[in-house]
């Protein structure tokens, strides 16, 4: 039997992630995203910010499905996203969200326009 932990959503604008990129560079894509998440973004181009943005949705997402938002060990570094051969987003964690969310089941889907980006998350626990 499965149960609803929690469900999580997040919408943000491309415009404010670029413009953090534009300000701090190179410091703010590692101290926000993973090595896959950037590897993956930056294969875009043009669009990249378009996927980092939902992938920085996708984080915000799941803190709100976990119940608690960027504190208690939830950092942007120990959520990713990647992408499985078919294209599907799943979450990957790491750290303290590994250790205690890992034995979970987690749901993410993400999607974007030019201008936004969102994601929900849905946590589910197996009993």
């Amino acid at each position: 039997m499965t149960s609803i932990v929690g469900i999580g959503t997040d919408i943000t604008d491309v415009a404010r992630i670029k413009a953090s990129y534009e300000e701090y560079g190179e410091r703010f894509l590692k101290r926000v995203f993973t090595e896959t998440e950037i590897a993956y973004c930056e294969r875009f181009g043009e669009t990249k910010f378009l996927h980092y943005t939902a992938r920085f949705a996708a984080k915000e997402a799941f803190s709100k499905a976990i119940g608690t938002g960027m504190r208690d060990g939830m950092a942007f570094k120990n959520v990713g996203i990647r992408n499985l051969p078919t294209g599907q987003p799943e979450i990957e964690l790491f750290g303290v969200m590994a250790e205690r969310w890992s034995h979970h089941r987690i749901h993410v889907t993400l999607s974007h326009t030019s201008s936004v980006a969102v994601a929900v998350v849905v946590v589910e626990a197996h009993h």
